[in-house]
């Protein structure tokens, strides 16, 4: 059994979002999904970036108290924005048992950099071959993949169209791509122990 925190993106904690870890569960592991938003749901991508932006850096401070009464032996996973908050704390704070980054990457290396992976921490990164966004983020997915390691790093392409293609409430839903996303990541938290 793993520990599980999953971070939401820009739309909150939306009732997908809340919908994901459900697998995860159901195959015995423990999944927190703190709402960093404080209940505000936004109700486009649009206004969630204005919110991220209104917060500043109180959303990587919401981000640690949600994390800090946790264990440290965690995987951490996040879709999009959540991604980051799930990467730093990956990357930062000891003891991380694995990363499961979704939509998003950032960089280990150069200004947007939150310093090197930590050696013998597996990572998986998916990612829709459509999506815009995650084009932008390709390049440092697969350095962190190279960082990590061919036995603990894996990058995972989907034919998806859009931005947030694993959460079911919104119109860019991918079904069988999400599908294979949650059968990955649990296969990813057996292969854990």
């Amino acid at each position: 059994m793993a520990e599980v925190v999953l971070f939401h993106h820009a739309r909150g904690l939306t009732d997908g979002v809340r919908e994901f870890p459900e697998a995860l569960r159901s195959a015995g592991h423990v999944v927190h999904t703190p709402d960093l938003f404080d209940g505000t749901v936004p109700d486009s991508l649009d206004a969630g970036l204005a919110l991220i932006r209104e917060l500043g850096d109180e959303l990587d401070a919401r981000a640690d108290r949600a994390v800090e009464a946790l264990p440290p032996e965690l995987v951490y996973a996040g879709f999009s924005v959540g991604e980051a908050a799930a990467q730093r704390l990956a990357q930062a704070r000891p003891g991380a048992r694995g990363a499961l980054l979704y939509e998003s990457c950032i960089p280990v290396t150069g200004e947007w950099a939150f310093g090197p992976w930590p050696a013998g921490v597996p990572v998986q990164v998916h990612g829709g071959e459509g999506d815009e966004f995650f084009a932008e983020d390709l390049p440092a997915a697969k350095e962190l993949v190279e960082a990590a390691g061919p036995e603990l790093g894996e990058l995972f392409l989907y034919p998806a169209d859009g931005h947030l293609f694993t959460d079911s409430s919104l119109p860019t839903y991918d079904a069988a791509a999400a599908g294979v996303v949650l059968e990955r990541s649990v296969a990813f938290l057996v292969q854990l122990g």
